[in-house]
C-alpha cells in the first residue's frame, strides 16, 4: 500500500510539473506588470524578468514575453536587411529591431539567466510573392534553447514573429502577440522556417528550393496546432471541372467551428466562402471547385483567422 501511494505521489508530482511547465499564465502576468522598464539597462531588465522563477523554462518564457511585447519589428531595416542596429544594446535603446536583433537580444538575456541559447539564421516566406521565388540571402533569425542534454531538449523560439507582423509591402508593422512561437511546435515551425545550417532544421524541409514551394503560413496556424497541410505546394494548378482537396492536420481540429476560403485580393477579393468541412482524426478536411478560369490568391480561414495562403491557377 505504501509503495502504491509513493508511486501515486510521484506520478502526481510529475504530472503537476509538466502542467506547470506548460502553463505560462503566471509568468506572463508577472512580466506584463513590469512594463517596458524604459529607465533600466539590458542586464537590469533581464534580471527583473527572470526573477519570476528559478525554473529555466519559466525564465526563458519571461524573457520571450518581455521582448515580444516591448520590441517592435523595424520595417525599413528588415526590408533592406540592414543589420547595423542589431546589437542588443542598440535594440534596447531603439525598442525596434530586425529579426536578427530580436534573436541577439533574446540570446543575450538568456545568457544572463545561464540558459544555453543560440541564434539561428535562415529563411521565411513573408508573402505569397515568395512562393517559388527563393530569397537570395538570409532574411530571418530565431533562437534555439537547450534545457537538457538530449537532441529533444532543444526548443525553438521566434520572438520577432511573436511580436507581430509586417504587411505585404513590409512597410507597416502590426503588433499582435502570438504566444505559440515560444517552444513552438517543431513540425509546423520547420515548414515555416528554413535554417541556413542543416543541423538546426531538425527533421524539417531540407532544401531551399523545396521550402519555397510550400504555402505561406500565418501566425494563427500555431494557435490551432497545425501540422503539415495538404496541398503541400503553395502554387496549386487545377482544372475548373475538378475539386481541390485540403487536409489540415491540427491539434485543435475538434474546436473548429468554421472554415472558409477568401479568394482574390484588392477589388477582386470575394467575401469569405464557408466550406462544408469534416473534423475527424485530428484533421480538417474539405474540398472546393474553382470554376473561374484565372490565377488568384486563396487564403484558408479557420474561425475567421487566416492560417494558410496559396496561389491557385485554374484553367478549363
Amino acid at each position: 500500500m505504501k509503495k502504491f501511494i509513493a508511486i501515486l505521489n510521484l506520478t502526481l508530482l510529475t504530472v503537476a510539473g509538466v502542467f506547470a511547465q506548460a502553463n505560462y499564465a503566471a509568468t506572463d502576468a508577472y512580466v506584463k506588470q513590469l512594463g517596458s522598464m524604459d529607465s533600466l539597462n539590458l542586464a537590469q531588465v533581464a534580471k527583473k524578468a527572470i526573477a519570476v522563477s528559478t525554473d529555466k523554462e519559466q525564465q526563458a518564457r519571461a524573457i520571450f514575453y518581455w521582448i515580444a511585447n516591448n520590441i517592435a519589428i523595424d520595417p525599413k531595416a528588415t526590408k533592406s536587411n540592414d543589420q547595423r542596429k542589431s546589437l542588443p544594446e542598440d535594440v534596447m535603446k531603439l525598442r525596434r529591431a530586425t529579426p536578427l536583433g530580436f534573436a541577439k537580444l533574446f540570446q543575450e538575456m538568456a545568457s544572463i539567466a545561464n540558459i544555453r541559447c543560440l541564434v539561428v539564421d535562415g529563411f521565411v516566406k513573408n508573402s505569397l510573392d515568395d512562393v517559388s521565388n527563393p530569397a537570395d540571402e538570409i532574411n530571418h533569425s530565431w533562437n534555439v534553447v537547450q534545457l537538457g542534454q538530449s537532441p529533444d531538449s532543444w526548443y525553438v523560439v521566434d520572438a520577432a514573429k511573436a511580436s507581430g507582423s509586417l504587411d505585404k509591402k513590409m512597410a507597416l508593422f502590426t503588433k499582435t502577440f502570438t504566444s505559440e512561437y515560444f517552444f513552438a511546435d517543431k513540425t509546423l515551425f520547420h515548414i515555416d522556417h528554413l535554417a541556413d545550417n542543416d543541423a538546426w532544421q531538425l527533421g524539417g524541409v531540407k532544401s531551399k528550393k523545396e521550402f519555397y514551394t510550400l504555402p505561406v503560413i500565418y501566425n494563427s496556424a500555431y494557435k490551432y496546432g497545425l501540422k503539415k497541410p495538404t496541398p503541400v505546394t503553395g502554387y496549386i494548378k487545377t482544372k475548373t471541372k475538378n475539386k481541390v482537396s485540403w487536409v489540415l492536420p491540427m491539434d485543435k481540429a475538434g474546436e473548429v467551428k468554421e472554415v472558409s476560403l477568401l479568394i482574390g485580393e484588392g477589388r477582386k477579393m470575394q467575401k469569405p466562402e464557408p466550406m462544408n468541412f469534416s473534423a475527424g482524426g485530428n484533421s480538417i478536411n474539405f474540398s472546393y471547385q474553382f470554376k473561374k478560369d484565372d490565377t488568384y490568391p486563396v487564403k484558408v480561414l479557420v474561425d475567421g483567422k487566416v492560417v494558410l495562403e496559396y496561389m491557385v491557377e485554374a484553367t478549363e
